[in-house]
């Protein structure tokens, strides 16, 4: 089988277990704190386990998008250098909540890999959880006399707390778990040495290919674990490695999944691969790196200089760098490689077909950029190598390979290389505590304690009422306490809610919860609402509000109107003005991130050219046409998702949709869109639109801030205002414009007619200086006090003097606006032969006028405070010479 064929008999498969099969989630994970990017099959179903939410259905299957590049899960530094680590994989996985368990989990595991698969059975190992006292979890007895029927005791092993309890983080739905590996050595090894030796050590050829979780519990902030309301089964087995398993190869990138990538490269580099060498891990890291960076760009996710988009840009540039220096790639490579990848997932994962060419220009950009910065870097490692050399030493410090690593993106291995090249180790002990020592500022910069919820009542159902209501009776169901670094908040979970959660680049609502306990009113201010995998959790900075929490049975939960008006006036405006960028710019404008709120609308998208004015002004005035047609609007709530796409609607790239969904339509014709956000009820509501900003964000993404309603028209009053007080300093013309370019043009003549009268005047100095220079056997000397209007005047005087007298040193002091200055020149031969130094001798007499400076060999400068010691710098600088 092919890889394509692989993937399909697995979800067949399934479906014919009676399991509805769903779309991947998004590569960026979303509304989810504890998560950057979704590393595992099961992190979109987190809350169904939490049972804070229901189901599509009892029985799920699908392959998802995971990278594994942060945090507890991290295999970057392994990828290239064995055969079957990735930062971004396909994990096939199938799921039961609440329905079947481990006796059906594992008959269909088995019956898929050794009938449908025809894996052999021999060559296939089994561990199940041998308990731990600790958390107080017994052996998986139950696993264990399932399985011994099937495999036999022989092939059974006993797996530890780290091989066989499965935990998504430091909290969380959790549960013991069986592993299945399988041994894909030559026979004559098989022979030699047993498999189930080398299971869980790491051995290249004898890999887990599936984990059978049997979620029993849920981790708490505490460590405890408590069990959760119903037993479920997640099963996580990595595609790459079944394809390898399947097509009888001994590496995952043997496979089809990673071979046509690796014969692009080959042809590119002129290199064959499977040498065993550098090439090869060159060649590996790049095919499974251009995975991960175009997936992530496909899902919304840019490289950046923070956090995920981070994340994202270091593996570009490892890719990159890997290319550069075993490859010799020195040439932008990396974007040329989206075309193959794009057809392989043609029909998997459409985001990449459908942003082909926006994925291309984005890595090309982020390629261009990386090589300078890796040739700077190589320059860099080229002044430390020689510094070392001329001190004897061989060993470049930890401090400085971490620069390497931090500041230009090279790995430790490809330092240690050029290093050894140049006959000179490196310190990695160094480098480590250098990386230790970040690591831990990091981790104390983000972190935060946060308390186990406080359940106070079940949460059968949670409703959102903000599309309709401003303001609910509702219960308080469960909160906690968490201390950041700013303060102390508490975190509030409602059985019904009118705030809006953030979500879709919509802030969350602010408000206010009140009542009545023991007798007393109360109210609660809600500063922001915030979106933690299917909860809506209403954020308080209040303080002490743990006995009010407890003892409150009801609130009324009412949000901030006037705030929500102005938002949704923003949101509305966005739809509208997405539509028109469509109309003036290209059907390939896509939204690549927004933020709005009740002052701003904030809005990314895919182009690759400045919008002109007049591009801007004809955005605007089709949203402004469309505000006073006064749209009604179309809302469409439980739209089968295909029907939506059908229709038209346009949908956000990264976004994770489920199988109904909600338009929101001002005019079929015109603006047609999915989205969860709230919006006015019709378009005249917004009042007014403009914009105020446009620039870049990144390669290839645009960005335009624009206001609406009241904010617009004060804006555009406070710019007549500017103008009003224009035409009064110009005393009231009657054409403002003409009247400012006569003014501009009569500076520049001014500035022309004082630039000739300052140059004839420096050209007077420049003539006494010549006339009183003192003239010695190896140089000519010229030390004095002078009146100059500018820094860029000293530096001129001293450059004309150069080419009136060869072996020259001046040394010049002047006052510039009330602030001492001193220059000092020397020639270029006496630099070299008499051993002087400009930079130096101008920081030495900079102390005189309590100032510093420094520059060039040749040339310096240095500023100071104190302009009575200019005539002592200048006497001291005769005495040097």
């Amino acid at each position: 089988m092919n890889s394509q064929q692989i993937r399909q008999e697995f979800l067949d498969f399934f479906k014919s277990k009676e399991h509805l099969i769903v779309p991947s989630a998004p590569l960026v994970a979303k509304n989810d704190p504890t998560l950057m990017f979704n590393n595992s099959g099961m992190a979109q179903f987190k809350d169904f386990f939490l049972g804070n939410g229901t189901p599509p259905s009892r029985r799920i299957a699908d392959t998802q998008k995971c990278l594994r590049v942060s945090g507890k899960h991290n295999d970057l530094e392994d990828v290239g250098f064995d055969t079957y680590h990735h930062t971004m994989f396909e994990m096939l996985g199938n799921w039961s909540f609440g329905d079947y368990f481990k006796k059906e989990a594992i008959s269909w595991a088995w019956e898929l890999l050794t009938e449908v698969y025809k894996l052999p059975k021999e060559r296939l190992y089994v561990s199940v959880f041998e308990g731990d006292l600790k958390d107080g979890v017994p052996f998986d007895q139950e696993a264990w006399d399932i399985w011994k029927p099937i495999v036999g005791e022989d092939r059974i092993i006993m797996g530890n707390k780290k091989d066989n309890f499965w935990e998504m983080g430091d909290t969380g739905p959790c549960g013991p778990c069986s592993e299945i590996h399988v041994d894909l050595r030559p026979e004559a090894e098989v022979l030699e040495v047993s498999g189930k030796s080398l299971v869980n050590n790491d051995h290249p050829q004898v890999v887990e290919i599936w984990n059978l979780v049997f979620m029993q519990f849920e981790r708490k902030a505490d460590g405890s674990l408590i069990p959760l309301p119903a037993t479920h089964v997640d099963t996580g087995m990595g595609f790459e490695r079944l394809c390898m398993a399947v097509q009888q190869k001994t590496s995952n990138y043997d496979t089809d999944v990673f071979q046509n990538t690796i014969q692009v490269l080959e042809k590119m580099s002129g290199k064959t691969y499977g040498q065993e060498t550098y090439p090869d891990i060159a060649m590996r890291v790049i095919s499974d790196h251009i995975r991960a960076v175009a997936f992530a760009i496909a899902d919304g996710q840019l490289p950046a200089n923070a956090k995920a988009g981070y994340v994202i840009r270091r593996i570009l540039r490892r890719a990159v760098r890997y290319g550069y220096s075993y490859l010799g790639l020195q040439e932008p490579f990396f974007h040329a490689l989206i075309p193959v990848l794009s057809a392989q997932f043609d029909g998997v994962f459409p985001e990449l077909v459908a942003q082909q060419e926006f994925v291309t220009k984005v890595i090309l950009e982020e390629e261009k950029s990386f090589l300078r910065t890796l040739a700077s870097g190589l320059k860099r490692l080229d002044v430390i190598m020689s510094k070392l050399k001329a001190e004897g030493v061989n060993t470049i410090v930890g401090a400085d390979v971490f620069e390497l690593s931090d500041t230009f993106g090279f790995p430790v291995d490809l330092t240690a290389l050029i290093a050894r090249e140049k006959g000179l180790l490196i310190d990695e002990q160094g480098f480590n505590d250098a990386l230790a020592e970040q690591k831990t500022r990091s981790r104390q910069d983000a972190a935060k304690e946060t308390t186990d919820w406080i359940e106070l009542r079940e949460l059968e159902d949670f409703e959102f009422l903000g599309y309709d209501f401003e303001e609910t009776h509702s219960h308080i169901v469960k909160y906690r306490k968490v201390k950041t670094k700013t303060g102390e908040e508490y975190h509030i979970v409602l059985d019904r809610s009118p705030f809006y959660a953030e979500m879709g680049g919509q802030v969350g609502d602010t408000g206010t919860l009140s009542g009545q306990a023991e007798g007393a009113e109360f109210i609660i201010q809600i500063a922001d609402t915030k979106k933690e995998n299917d909860l809506f959790v209403h954020i308080s900075k209040d303080k002490n509000l743990d006995h009010l929490l407890t003892t409150t049975p009801r609130v009324l939960a009412k949000i901030d109107s006037k705030r929500r008006a102005a938002i949704k006036a923003n949101h509305t405006a966005t739809h509208l003005m997405l539509a028109a960028m469509k109309e003036v710019l290209g059907s390939h404008i896509v939204q690549k991130g927004s933020y709005l709120n009740d002052e701003v609308l904030r809005f990314d998208f895919s182009h690759f050219a400045k919008m002109t004015q007049q591009e801007m002004q004809a955005v605007e005035d089709r949203v402004n046409e469309k505000i006073r047609e006064n749209i009604v609007l179309d809302e469409r709530i439980h739209v089968p998702i295909q029907e939506a796409l059908d229709l038209g609607a346009t949908a956000t790239f990264g976004e994770k949709y489920g199988d109904y969904v909600r338009l929101i339509i001002f005019d079929p014709k015109y603006s047609f869109e999915l989205c969860g956000g709230t919006h006015v009820p019709a378009t005249g509501e917004i009042g007014l639109f403009k914009f105020i900003s446009e620039g870049s964000v990144s390669a290839g993404v645009r960005r335009v801030e624009a206001v609406t309603g009241d904010r617009a028209l004060q804006i555009l009053r406070e710019q007549e205002e500017k103008l009003n007080q224009i035409k009064e300093l110009l005393k009231n013309p009657s054409d403002v414009i003409k009247a400012l370019e006569t003014l501009l043009e009569e500076r520049s003549s001014l500035q022309k007619k004082v630039s000739a009268l300052q140059n004839e005047k420096l050209q007077s100095v420049k003539e006494n200086l010549l006339a009183n220079a003192e003239k010695f056997q190896a140089f000519t000397l010229i030390v004095a006090q002078i009146e100059v209007p500018s820094a860029d005047a000293l530096k001129q005087l001293s450059f004309e003097l150069k080419d009136q007298i060869e072996d020259l040193i001046v040394v010049l002091g002047t006052v510039i606006n009330e602030k001492p200055q001193l220059s000092v020149y020397i020639s270029e031969n006496l630099v070299a032969n008499a051993n002087l130094n400009a930079g130096k001798i101008v920081k030495d007499l900079a102390k005189e006028i309590k100032g510093g400076g420094g520059g060039q060999p040749f040339f310096a400068t240095a500023g100071g405070s104190d302009a009575t010691g200019l005539s002592v710098a200048l006497e001291k600088a005769r005495g040097l010479f």
